[in-house]
């Protein structure tokens, strides 16, 4: 059992605001706390907010990643859970970018006691295309591809996939800001998130959900289309679809003052 100041060590924790309402800020793949910077000035003047990396991402112990524990994303919900105990946390609303919808969904039904409810943005149960009644994105074959080139060239892959992923109205200084971030991660634990995220199916799970959940979807997303927020909406108890007028996945980065907009009124509901 790990103590208290070495989970906060081993995820890079960090704590700024004082408000009554507690919010856990989770990024995506391929990403790290540094993400959320277009956000957390404006939401610590009225929320607790508690930031991390994952292991492998950002500024955390990247001693402490192995990859029996984080080939899957129960690994990376384990992250979630054990800072939610070592800071005793309660009544989290959990906000998740991308995969990290998917890892707050794994951590609040593993300790449903700790979370009040999920803001999920750009969120994907599964990234793959599961015929004839979901339509996740992308074929088996086309991934396989995307990891392929990961081995083959990781900047080049890099520089392939943040334009991609931010859209194609987004600027030249966001894009950048992505692919440097991907650059920074460790080629071998981005592989294994990488296979974790892309590769994975938890549509069981939306069923499962003990918290009510708002989703915020871009009308266009390359990596998770408005089909895939439909879908989780249709299959997850006292879900909320909001479908914004926006462009690209990274929504927190692109459109920070619609995201803070949705945040509150979600909050103040």
């Amino acid at each position: 059992m790990l103590t208290k100041e070495q989970v906060m060590a081993r995820n890079n924790v960090t704590i700024v605001g004082a408000g009554e309402k507690t919010l856990m800020l989770a990024h995506g793949f391929g990403c790290d706390q540094q993400v959320w910077h277009y956000l957390v000035p404006t939401l610590k003047d009225r929320y607790r907010l508690v930031l991390f990396d994952y292991v492998g991402s950002g500024q955390s112990q990247l001693s402490a990643f192995s990859e029996a524990r984080y080939h899957s994303l129960e690994g990376y919900a384990q992250d979630v859970t054990d800072i939610c105990e070592a800071l005793d946390l309660k009544q989290v609303h959990f906000v998740g970018h991308s995969v990290s919808g998917t890892i707050g969904l794994l951590a609040s039904i593993a300790q449903p006691e700790r979370f009040a409810s999920q803001i999920m943005i750009c969120p994907s149960p599964c990234f793959l295309n599961m015929p004839p009644d979901y339509h996740g994105g992308f074929e088996h074959a086309d991934l396989e591809e995307l990891i392929d080139l990961m081995d083959r060239n990781y900047i080049g892959w890099a520089n392939y996939l943040a334009p991609l992923v931010m859209g194609p109205e987004s600027s030249e200084l966001l894009v950048g800001e992505l692919s440097s971030s991907f650059c920074s991660t460790d080629p071998v634990v981005a592989k294994i998130f990488a296979k974790a995220t892309f590769f994975s199916d938890y549509r069981h799970l939306l069923p499962q959900v003990k918290h009510p959940a708002v989703i915020l979807q871009s009308e266009q997303d390359t990596l998770a289309n408005p089909k895939v927020g439909d879908y989780m909406r249709d299959h997850m108890p006292d879900s909320t679809l909001r479908l914004l007028a926006s462009h690209g996945h990274c929504l927190h980065m692109t459109h920070p003052e619609l995201v803070l907009q949705e945040i509150n009124a979600w909050l103040r509901s």
